[in-house]
């Protein structure tokens, strides 16, 4: 198995929920708890920038309305991403994947960039995001973990930039996911924390994977996660879990 370069814990979101999530104000946020990785979620703006944000829809964490894929990042840019969360975070924009590259990089931190297509937009997102990847990390000795739970969109990231390392997101082991994972040329399985136990475990790295949960917010979950020889522990709780431990 190839060396894995990256932290043990990684900070969901940027900060989990106390700061608005996939904003530079959770990164730095988690990044004032010690973390040295971050989790985000990144799409595409309809002249195809890659920028943050989990949801399809704009409404649960911005002012704006309807589908954030269907409109240019001049109008995502103008956003609030910050008074959902708290008054403290009034006003926070969304932001950019260059924006989240430029900090992480001038900081030494990693990141973890799920792919998270518009529906429909698979393949486009896949690539965009894989060739943005490749050229704010050029000449860096750790690229971004890309990761999705789409394998269309990890599929294209491939073709687009093999050399960028992959994980397949699993909510469930349905019939098949070893062998796409395989197929993928994955270096990692970001499952949900309850599907790992001795046998998936065993499973994945006599493949060759490496192993990671989402999302781990209990201590006891971390601890049997630890026990199991699990790689990564992606986390809301950065207030609850010291990244070094």
């Amino acid at each position: 198995m190839t060396p894995w370069p990256y932290p043990r814990w990684i900070a969901h979101r940027g900060a989990g929920k106390l700061a608005p999530e996939n904003t530079l104000a959770a990164f730095r946020l988690g990044a004032s708890h010690g973390y040295r990785m971050f989790e985000c979620d990144v799409k595409l703006s309809a002249d195809d920038v890659p920028f943050l944000m989990h949801d399809a829809t704009l409404e649960r964490t911005t002012n704006g309305q309807g589908t954030g894929g269907e409109q240019p990042w001049g109008a995502l840019s103008r956003l609030d991403a910050g008074s959902w969360h708290s008054r403290a975070h009034a006003g926070e924009p969304l932001a950019s994947l260059d924006n989240v590259a430029r900090y992480c990089l001038r900081n030494g931190y990693f990141l973890n960039i799920e792919i998270k297509p518009t529906p429909g937009l698979e393949a486009r997102t896949g690539t965009v995001v894989a060739n943005a990847a490749a050229r704010l990390w050029e000449g860096t000795a750790v690229p971004p973990l890309l990761t999705s739970f789409q394998p269309e969109a990890l599929q294209a990231a491939k073709a687009a930039q093999p050399q960028l390392p992959r994980g397949l997101l699993l909510d469930s082991l349905w019939k098949g996911w070893l062998e796409t994972a395989l197929t993928l040329d994955c270096a990692a399985l970001v499952c949900n924390q309850a599907l790992w136990d001795s046998s998936t475990v065993l499973q994945a790295k006599s493949a060759g994977f490496r192993c990671l949960s989402y999302t781990v917010n209990d201590e006891w979950a971390a601890q049997r996660l630890l026990d199991l020889g699990t790689d990564g522990i992606i986390t809301d709780r950065v207030d609850l879990f010291a990244p070094d431990a």
